[in-house]
């Protein structure tokens, strides 16, 4: 199959198709006579993987671990575990830190007359060294 066929089949843009294959993430597809890319039936499967994957916030560089893992028969649910539990830890870590921004933004707008006035609390604070 053609890499737009692919696309429209896999949700993944064609830059992304070209780049997994440059990464070496996807193997890359033999080459018809005309110099197209002739992709096999699999590939939508695959691709439709690392789109989810990515989709969870996975890096690339676990999205290769999880598509060798779900590639592999003998895989062990342990290392998928692991890799899952570690993307889980940072999402923790990310809602923690956007919790702490969003109280230090609330503070900033309380302290802001929002009027027409050139004083503004929120400029002052920004420009503050240590806040």
């Amino acid at each position: 199959m053609k890499i737009g066929e692919l696309t429209n089949l896999s949700g993944v843009p064609i830059k992304s198709i070209r780049y997994y294959e440059e990464e070496g993430i996807l193997p890359a597809p033999r080459r018809l006579a005309n110099g197209y890319r002739d992709y096999p039936k699999s590939a939508v499967a695959e691709l439709i993987f690392l789109r989810q994957s990515r989709q969870f916030g996975f890096t690339l560089k676990e999205c290769r671990q999880l598509l060798q893992l779900w590639r592999d028969p003998n895989r062990r649910s342990a290392e998928v575990h692991q890799l899952v539990t570690h993307r889980q830890q940072q999402v923790e870590q990310q809602i923690a830190d956007l919790k702490s921004m969003h109280g230090l933004l609330s503070d900033l707008l309380t302290h802001c007359a929002a009027d027409d006035s050139p004083e503004c609390a929120i400029i002052d604070s920004l420009s503050e060294k240590n806040p």
